[in-house]
């Protein structure tokens, strides 16, 4: 039986980075006619090149900061998912504008080609960062979703949508790995705030909703995938457990730009988001310029709900954290080898 995805060709900018290789091997065995990888890194794509040996993938470099690179990759593609983004805070805050300009200008680079060359759906992907933001990269990336947001009205094709998660297990830039090389080099395990709360989700729980919104998606929409959540405390004494360690915890407190916990849907978001089980779909704020609107008419509900966030879902203890982080690829490697 054939699928959606048969004949089709599919462009994943940011191809080589930690989403965009789940993305691919997800696809690389399927029926789907051609893979692009677009990214600006010459070695990891030649490394993933000669990793995979597959006909069907097809690397360029390029960065969407340059439309005529863009524009270039996008001629006879179906779907994008764009992964393409910086995603480090830190260097985020030392140079926003670098920040707007892959994340904010980069996505409206991409999503124009798209509307030039007909492309049927795109897929931008968010962070909870996005979401009442406090840091550079977190800006740059709720300026990202008005960009598509706008560019979805009163547009049949490509229909645009995103998604919106947390920090992803063991991605780039995610505490895990640090907490884990910290733990095999002795040295102690330095903790912001142990009462922080981060959402616990895999590579694969993300490229699940990018999938799910890939079907189900109106122009416009946000999708975010609800998931349980961990305090730094619970995932320190996890990893401590799993990895049999007894090193020492530094408290060394928050950081610029850090958060107490992870919200993925704001208050106002809350008010028409729908509930779909195990997502909630975000429709697009569809008012128009009539701004009388902004000041005459409210939302009297928005006072009676709650956003969701790592503080208010389900909390994970010690055990479940280990369950999921023992689902990891990296650390079953590890305790084979510790073993």
């Amino acid at each position: 039986m054939k699928s959606s995805y048969a004949g089709k060709c599919l462009l994943i900018t940011g191809g080589t980075g930690s989403f965009g290789n789940a993305v691919l091997n997800q696809f690389v065995h399927s029926d789907i006619k051609e893979i692009r990888v677009f990214s600006r890194d010459e070695k990891k794509q030649d490394d993933l090149r000669n990793k995979l040996k597959n006909s069907r993938v097809k690397f360029y470099i390029g960065d969407v900061r340059d439309y005529r690179s863009v524009e270039t990759v996008v001629t006879g593609v179906d779907y994008i998912f764009h992964a393409a983004a910086l995603k480090q805070v830190p260097s985020c805050e030392f140079f926003p504008v670098e920040a707007v300009r892959t994340n904010v200008l980069g996505a409206e680079n991409v999503i124009e080609a798209a509307i030039k060359n007909r492309v049927k759906k795109v897929i931008i992907l968010s962070t909870d960062k996005a979401v009442y933001p406090i840091n550079a990269m977190g800006l740059s990336k709720a300026l990202m979703e008005k960009v598509m947001i706008a560019r979805s009205r009163n547009l049949e094709q490509p229909v645009l949508c995103g998604t919106r998660y947390g920090n992803v297990m063991g991605s780039r830039g995610s505490v895990i790995p640090l907490f884990i090389q910290q733990i095999k080099n002795g040295k102690p395990l330095t903790v912001t705030d142990p009462g922080m709360t981060r959402f616990m989700m895999s590579l694969e729980g993300a490229v699940d909703l990018v999938l799910y919104a890939f079907e189900h998606a109106r122009p416009g929409d946000m999708f975010v995938q609800k998931a349980p959540a961990a305090t730094i405390e619970t995932l320190v004494k996890a990893l401590k457990d799993i990895y049999k360690a007894n090193n020492p915890v530094k408290i060394i407190g928050t950081r610029h730009g850090e958060k107490l916990y992870e919200t993925l849907v704001n208050r106002e978001e809350m008010v028409k988001a729908e509930d779909l089980g195990d997502y909630f779909r975000i429709p697009a704020d569809t008012r128009d310029l009539n701004y009388d609107r902004y000041f005459s008419v409210g939302e009297k509900d928005i006072s009676k709900v709650k956003e969701y966030h790592s503080h208010n879902t389900v909390r994970l203890d010690v055990e479940g954290t280990k369950r999921l982080l023992l689902k990891l690829d990296f650390i079953q490697k590890d305790i084979g080898l510790l073993q």
